[in-house]
């Protein structure tokens, strides 16, 4: 594998973590949970998968060619707190394609591509930079979503990495899948 193909493996692989992660917290709610605003003022899990939607398809629509800030979208609108409708079937789907649209952006970038220069907001940033920029952005709201969903789910929780009291078990399992390292 090539160092080109290896960092667009690394980056798909780490975006997938996200998404998964956001997902299995979203699994474990209700619909009207995601409307729930966790303090006055803050925001629903519906408007920060809304934002997130917007975000991803703006920065990652023809990523190496337009501004990430596309003029279609309305990012204002993102924060409005919906009525209804998430995670209806349409915001599962536009969900689905943003995340698609970020992968397919990656997977296109050529050999030589990471280090070219692509605009956000009118901002140069290497397409490395403007990746790993989101990457972050999206980790963050992932961490919201998985932390607004844990404290609404209270006892009913079901963790997503290592169950409390477990750390040693895991390590001794993740030891005898890799062998010792040194």
């Amino acid at each position: 594998m090539s160092e080109h193909e290896a960092i667009q493996q690394s980056l798909l692989k780490q975006f997938s973590t996200y998404k998964n992660m956001a997902e299995k917290a979203m699994a474990q709610l209700s619909p009207e949970d995601f409307l729930r605003e966790p303090a006055p003022g803050s925001n629903c899990i519906a408007v920060i998968c809304r934002h997130m939607v917007g975000n991803m398809l703006s920065r990652f629509t023809n990523f190496s060619t337009e501004d990430g800030e596309k003029p279609w979208r309305n990012r204002d609108e993102e924060f409005e707190k919906p009525q209804e409708g998430w995670p209806s079937t349409a915001a599962g789907e536009k969900w689905d394609q943003a995340w698609e649209t970020v992968y397919d952006a990656i997977r296109n970038i050529p050999p030589g591509g990471f280090a070219k220069t692509v605009t956000i907001r009118h901002e140069p940033h290497t397409a490395f930079d403007a990746i790993a920029r989101q990457l972050s952005h999206y980790a963050s709201h992932v961490g919201q979503i998985v932390y607004i969903a844990k404290m609404l789910k209270g006892d009913e929780w079901k963790t997503l990495s290592i169950a409390p009291n477990q750390s040693a078990s895991f390590n001794q399992q993740m030891q005898q899948k890799f062998g010792q390292q040194p």
